[in-house]
């Protein structure tokens, strides 16, 4: 099932859980020896599993275990500088260094010619 804002908070819950649970048992872990290397309970694994709330933290050390973590940075990815952000900054980037000009000093001579 794939994962929309429609679904309320229980049912993505669930669908993680049973990708979790998928991913384990493709990995031929069990709920124990995921939790004793995620170092977490094995109830908690089997709550996180059933769709269950649990601590961001406990998901994020079984991910670890289930070489998932790269993935996580698509759940919110990293912002940059808007559009509007950029076209403000963008005149203001130095492309290249110039050499210290020469100061004037006023020239006493000059006149209108007439």
């Amino acid at each position: 099932m794939k994962i929309n804002k429609i679904m309320t908070d229980k049912a993505i819950l669930e669908t993680l859980g049973n990708r979790l649970s998928r991913r384990r048992i493709d990995m031929q872990l069990t709920q124990a020896e995921l939790a004793h290397e995620a170092g977490v309970s094995k109830r908690t694994v089997e709550r996180i599993e059933a769709g269950d709330s649990s601590q961001t933290a406990n998901l994020i050390r079984i991910c670890r275990v289930l070489d998932l973590v790269a993935g996580l940075e698509q759940w919110i990815p990293a912002t940059g500088p808007s559009p509007m952000e950029m076209v403000k900054i963008k005149g203001k980037v130095r492309k290249r260094a110039s050499s210290k000009r020469k100061k004037r000093t006023p020239d006493n001579n000059w006149s209108w010619k007439t």
